[in-house]
C-alpha cells in the first residue's frame, strides 16, 4: 500500500524516532508499504518519520542508480551491493570511517529541492534487518551518503540542516512555501 510522504513543515520530522522494541506483523506491514512508497516516489531511501512513523526504522535501494556507486563491505569482504538490496535498517548506529566528501542530495519530504551536503564517503553500520537479524556491514559512496541522510531523519536531522548557509538562503522562499502549504494542510485536516 503506498503511504503518504510527509513534507517539510510536519512535525513528525523533527521528532527523534523511537527505537523498535519488535518485529511484529504491523512492522512488517509498514516496511512492505515503505519499500512500495520509496520506489512509487523513485527514492533510493524513506525513513519512517517520512510517512509520519516516528520510529528507528529506514529502507534503502540504490540498486538502479549507475551515476553515483557505492561500495560494500560483508565481514571484511567485497560485496555486491545490488544483491544487498533493498535493505531495511531497525536501530541503526553509523560509525563514520572515511572523509567528508560534498555530494548532491534531494530529499523526498523537500520535492525538487537538491544541495551539495558534506558527509562522511564512508560508514560502518550495525541493524537489526526486517526479520530482527543483526547485520554489520561498511559502505561507501551512495549507499553510505544515503544511510546517513535517512539515520538523520531518525534523529529529527533534515537535510537542510546540513546545507551551507549561503545555500539554505537560496531556497529560503521555497522552503517558506513548502512550509506554509503543509502547515494549511494539516490545519485543513483536523
Amino acid at each position: 500500500m503506498l503511504l503518504e510522504i510527509v513534507k517539510y513543515g510536519h512535525p513528525v520530522l523533527r521528532q527523534k524516532g523511537a527505537p523498535v522494541g519488535a518485529i511484529t506483523p504491523e512492522l512488517r506491514k509498514l516496511v512492505a508499504d515503505m519499500l512500495e512508497t520509496m520506489k512509487a516516489a523513485r527514492g533510493v531511501g524513506l525513513a519512517a518519520h517520512q510517512v509520519g512513523q516516528p520510529i528507528q526504522l529506514t529502507v534503502l535501494d540504490v540498486s538502479e542508480v549507475v551515476d553515483r556507486p557505492s561500495t560494500l563491505e560483508l565481514a571484511g569482504r567485497t560485496a555486491d551491493v545490488n544483491g544487498f538490496m533493498p535493505v531495511v535498517l531497525i536501530n541503526p548506529q553509523v560509525t563514520p570511517v572515511g572523509e567528508p566528501a560534498a555530494g548532491p542530495e534531494g530529499c523526498l519530504s523537500f520535492p525538487e529541492m537538491y544541495a551539495d551536503i558534506t558527509r562522511p564517503e564512508s560508514v560502518d553500520v550495525t541493524a537489526l534487518n526486517e526479520k530482527g537479524e543483526p547485520l554489520a556491514f561498511r559502505c561507501g559512496g551512495l549507499l553510505a551518503r544515503a544511510i546517513q541522510h535517512e539515520v538523520d531523519h531518525l534523529k529529527g536531522i533534515l537535510f537542510i540542516d546540513r546545507m551551507t548557509a549561503e545555500k539554505k538562503k537560496e531556497l529560503q522562499d521555497e522552503l517558506d512555501l513548502l512550509m506554509a502549504e503543509t502547515k494549511a494542510a494539516l490545519k485543513a485536516k483536523k
